[in-house]
């Protein structure tokens, strides 16, 4: 879906700035809309090509022209710019997928933290209902501790598993 719309606005932005219709993009066209069509400007801004968002800078604009303008014929072709546009959405999809993974990653950072906090605190817990420090609970001591201390109430009555509370 991202690449369909990504294609569809490409296509929409040449258009846009083919202000003659004559189907190739001339230096003048390209000057102008980047002057003067925000649309353009946004989506060459965050299209992900070095040589299309170049085309927003006055001192690059010969050299990214040059880039884009593969035979040479002092304008830039559908093809030319499809060619382009292929490899921002190709960049565009790699910052798509690094940023999944970079969040994949954080969230099972941020899992594993919880669950040693967790694992920490039921530890803990069960150090406190085990009175006799035996490594094993009776009846009589969790029924003492769910019962008055305030501290094992707390951790089993907010620890989620409904067994517990």
């Amino acid at each position: 879906e991202f690449s369909a719309e990504f294609l569809n606005m490409a296509r929409k932005v040449f258009d846009m700035i083919d202000a003659d219709g004559g189907g190739t993009l001339s230096k003048a066209e390209i000057v102008d809309a980047v002057k003067n069509n925000d649309e353009v400007i946004k989506f060459l801004s965050n299209c992900g090509n070095e040589n299309l968002q170049s085309l927003l800078v006055p001192s690059r604009l010969e050299h990214a022209l040059n880039c884009l303008d593969t035979d040479s014929d002092g304008e830039i072709t559908a093809p030319e710019w499809e060619a382009a546009i292929e490899q921002a959405l190709k960049a565009k999809i790699e910052q798509r997928r690094a940023a999944r993974e970079a969040q994949a990653a954080a969230d099972r950072r941020e899992l594993e933290a919880f669950k040693e906090q967790f694992l920490n605190a039921a530890r803990e817990v069960f150090a406190l209902i085990d009175a006799d420090g035996n490594g094993s609970l009776t009846k009589t001591e969790i029924v003492d501790a769910v019962t008055h201390d305030k501290k094992v109430i707390s951790f089993l009555g907010s620890c989620g598993e409904p067994n517990l509370q």
